[in-house]
Formats: structure tokens, sequence, C-alpha cells
């Protein structure tokens, strides 16, 4: 069936996730403004008494610094407690199926994985982790990366637009954002993931006999509140090792497309809550436009193929719902996947990679739109020189200081791929497990330190990726993609929230104009800085696959 045919259908989603998403930003905006509203007396003591066991005060204003200090300290301690889960899961309760605790270099690269928001799994969850690791650490790592994300988006939103008296407080972001918005939306999307047929028990896995004779043993346990958390909090580390594509995580059509729709509603809603912030609606709005431009160049590169040469792989979700799935996993950085890499056209792995390389298109929850951010930076700059005046955004004009953090936020992505991308080939570690080939091997290895770098966690190599050299690398690699940019662009925003906003704003970010220009801005510099590396890669796989060379 052509793509074509799904054009009514992608637009009724669409037109859902749009609403859904601006009636989440107005939610979102009294959330960190403080206005008043029912809830609170629900919500209020619960906050106040956990602010009290962590003795943090709530309305003291924090500088750039302060602030990702407190992310990385809170990080920190929460990845120390999950790798102790992981590694003495062995010993501890809710492990009926008595699994053996992880080796040292998979539990830290599982911690950081989780912490970081990526969920790069180089393990099966079903056969690896007890119903303990999976609640009180994966889980409870899910949740709080991504509100973490929001708290950075949030304290940059304060920052960029100069309405408010600081950048804001982590401790006071974090709580409200854990009690008032992650756990309740996250509770209501397990409910209709459990009555769409996903398990939700910590009873054991069940033995089976077979028509055949034999046992099958079916692994079941707290996948429903997971999976909600999983592509909410654009996670993505699903609770079996295949993902999305077992049939007791993704069951059905409905299921396959609410995940979809959980994927993208808190992505989508950040630049409706930055426009609420700037008060200045269009701002967001244009922000929105060009993030969902360049999805829709990544989702028309992958489906190029489909729609020419036919889908060419096996998934049992069918082709077109695989592409589309896989597209928007990489461009929003969940990283879920409910079929094999393996199976996709290297078109479908070039748009993939475009995804994680630009990071804003939408982007991960919070931190797509901080970079998004830290684009308009650039663009504003570029235009400036070509028009001969000083840079200005939202009134504010921008410092050489300014283009300099936000050119190390950019540069930083490439960087931190090809170091260790370059030490795996050089050193034989990509060859022993089965990739130091050319292209196809080259592939699989760029998509993993990519999907590191940008704090996606989808990839090929899978369980063939626990070595020591590759928990450890792709570790540090997680731990630079997620904090270089959060630390430079809280300093940003620091330092613009205290610049006059001049009366007269020179070139306008509100229009449709400059979100054009933001968008070829956005391509020309991701495609100068990957485009060795794609050619190398999948650009090569598809060449030699027409028989170009």
């Amino acid at each position: 069936m052509s793509a074509l045919l799904y054009i009514p259908f992608l637009a009724l989603i669409f037109a859902i996730v749009i609403a859904s998403a601006w009636l989440l930003s107005r939610y979102l905006f009294d959330v960190y403004t403080g206005k008043k509203g029912r809830l609170d007396k629900l919500f209020d003591p619960i906050d106040n008494f956990i602010y009290r066991i962590i003795n943090a005060d709530p309305l003291r204003q924090m500088s750039g610094w302060d602030y990702f200090f407190s992310v990385l300290v809170f990080s920190a301690f929460s990845a120390a407690l999950c790798f102790a889960i992981l590694l003495f899961q062995g010993y501890l309760p809710l492990n009926p199926q008595h699994f053996t605790g992880l080796s040292w270099s998979l539990a830290l690269n599982t911690a950081i994985s989780f912490v970081t928001n990526t969920n790069l799994q180089h393990y099966a969850g079903e056969t690896t982790l007890s119903y303990l690791s999976q609640a009180a650490a994966i889980q409870f790592l899910q949740f709080s990366s991504a509100a973490i994300g929001l708290c950075v988006a949030v304290a940059v939103f304060r920052g960029f637009s100069g309405k408010f008296k600081g950048i804001g407080n982590f401790y006071y972001d974090y709580v409200r954002t854990i009690t008032r918005v992650m756990l309740p939306i996250a509770a209501i999307a397990a409910i209709v993931l459990v009555a769409a047929g996903l398990p939700q028990t910590f009873s054991g896995y069940i033995t089976a006999n077979t028509i055949g004779g034999g046992s099958q043993t079916i692994a079941i346990g707290p996948i429903a509140s997971l999976v909600s958390i999983m592509q909410l909090g654009t996670n993505g580390g699903g609770y079996f090792g295949a993902n999305s594509a077992s049939p007791f995580q993704n069951p059905s059509p409905f299921t396959n497309w609410f995940e979809v729709y959980l994927m993208v509603l808190f992505v989508t809603a950040m630049p409706f809550l930055f426009g609420r912030m700037a008060q200045n609606s269009r701002e967001g709005h244009m922000l929105l436009i060009a993030m969902y431009a360049i999805y829709a160049i990544n989702m028309a590169v992958a489906f190029y193929n489909v729609m020419q040469f036919g889908p060419g792989m096996e998934a049992s979700i069918g082709a077109f719902s695989s592409t589309f799935w896989t597209v928007t996993s990489t461009s929003t950085m969940t990283g879920s996947l409910n079929a094999s890499l393996a199976s996709f056209n290297p078109l479908v792995i070039l748009a993939a990679l475009m995804g994680m390389f630009v990071q804003a298109a939408p982007g991960g929850i919070g931190v797509g739109i901080v970079y998004m951010l830290m684009y308009a930076i650039l663009a504003v700059f570029i235009v400036g020189l070509m028009a001969g005046r000083t840079p200005e955004y939202l009134g504010a004009k921008i410092l050489p200081s300014d283009i300099k953090r936000a050119v190390i936020v950019f540069v930083s992505h490439p960087i931190i791929i090809l170091i260790p991308l370059a030490i795996a080939f050089s050193t034989g570690a990509a060859g022993a497990i089965g990739s130091g080939s050319i292209p196809n091997g080259f592939t699989r290895v760029l998509y993993e330190f990519t999907s590191a770098a940008a704090n996606n966690g989808s990839d090929f190599l899978g369980t063939a990726a626990n070595t020591a050299f590759f928990n450890i690398s792709t570790g540090v690699v997680m731990l630079l993609g997620r904090f270089i940019a959060m630390a430079i662009m809280l300093i940003i925003a620091e330092s613009m929230l205290k610049r006059p906003r001049a009366a007269e704003i020179g070139m306008r970010t509100d229009s449709l104009l400059f979100a054009g220009i933001l968008v070829v801005s956005i391509m020309i510099l991701v495609v100068l800085a990957f485009l060795p590396f794609m050619v190398l890669g999948p650009i090569l796989s598809l060449l030699q696959g027409y028989g170009a060379i």
C-alpha cells in the first residue's frame, strides 16, 4: 500500500497531538509559574513534605551553574542507586526468576544509560532483570531523567524570555514535575495500556504447555507502567529485548499508534510552552513549524524507498507503521523500536541518523527544544552577518560569548561520536563483535555511538555490545551528550535573563521567514558536519544496493 494513502489517518493523529499538546502546555505553564489551582490541596502537602526530606528551599533562585550542579548531583545519586540495585539484584527481593546481578560494566552502562534518558540496552530485559530492577531502577530513572529534561527546558525558557526574576530552582521544578506532571499522566497512560492488553503484574513468569507437548516460559511483569513512561518521557528502553516488537508490549494497531501519540505529546507541547513563557505564542509556533518541517523531511527520505520500491523488510506490524515508528522514535530521541533496524532499507537508517544528528526535530523531552534554541542563536548570528547588524533574539542582543558557547554545543556532538568510532575500528573492538566491515559494520557502530551521543538508545548491536569496551565507551558518550548541552544552555539562559530588551525588534523571529531560515540553517550545518559519516555508512550501502558501485 502506498504511504500516501495513510495521509488522512496521519492528519487525524497529528490533529489530536497538536490539540492535546496545546492543552498540556497550558497546564505546564500553570505548574511552572506556580499558578494556584484546584489540585493544590492535594499536591502541596506532598511537595512540601519532599522539600523537608531533601532539605531544599524551593523559593531560592539559582544561578545557571547552581541549577546545573543540582542536576548533576541528583543524577549522580540516582545513577549510583540504580547501579547498586543492578549489581546486587541477585540478593534483593522481587526476583522470582532468580536472576544474578549484572557485571560491573553492564550495570554501569545501564545506570548511565537510563539516568541520561538514553535507555541504550546491552541486555535483554526479560532474561536479565528482576522485577525490582525493572521497577525500582529502570522505571524510577525513566521518570527522573524525563523530569530533569523538562526542568532544564523550563529554566532555559525563563532566561531566554526575560520575563522572570531568575531561571528558577531545580528542586522546585523537579518535585512539581514528578508529582503534578509525570506521575499523573503516566498513570492514565498505563491504565489505557492495561485496558488494551498489556500485562501489569508481579506474579512471576508463566510456564505454558505447547501444542507439541513441550513447555514455554512466558515473560510478564510490570510492563504497562514501564511502557507508559518510556514513551511519554522519550526514554525508549523496553521491558523486552525486542522492545515494542514484542506482542506483550505492543499487541495491536491501537497500542502501536497510542504509543506513537505518547512519544510526540510532550515534545510537541514544549514549543507551545516556550511561547507562553515568552509571552509571544508566535515564537513557539515558529519553532514548532521548524521542528516538524525537519521531521517531515526525514519522513520523506525514509518513505521514498517504501513508496517506490516496496518495503524490503519483515515486521509483524507492517512496513508503513514500522518505518513511521522508527523515524518518529529517532526524531524524538525516544529510541524504542517495533521492528529490527537490520530489516530496514538504508534510506530509513539515513533518516533515523539525521533525526539523531539534529536532536531537535522535535528532539527529546525538554532537551529537544533546548537544542532548537541553540540552533536559533546560530541562525540569527548567520543572518546578522549577512545583514551587517547585531543579532538579536527575543529583543536581547546575542553576544559573541553566546555564539561561542552555542558552537561548542553543536561541535561537541560530532566530536563525541567520531573519537570513540575511530577507536572502535582502530583497536579492533568493532571487529571483535562482527561489525568491522564497511559499509554495513561501519553503519552499525556509527549508529551505536550516534544513538548514545543523542541520548536516543535504539541500536543495531543489542546484547552483542555487552563488552567492556562498548559498555564504557558508550557510557562516556552518553554522559557528554547529555550534560554538555545542558550546562552551556543554562549559562546562556542566565546571561540572557539579565540583558535589556529592545523596544523595537530588528529581525522578527516569530515569522514564517525565520522558521524557513532556521530549517535551512540546521540542514546545512548538520549535513556539513556529518556527511562523511553518512557516506561511509548508509549512503554507501544504498549505492551498493542499487548497483551504482
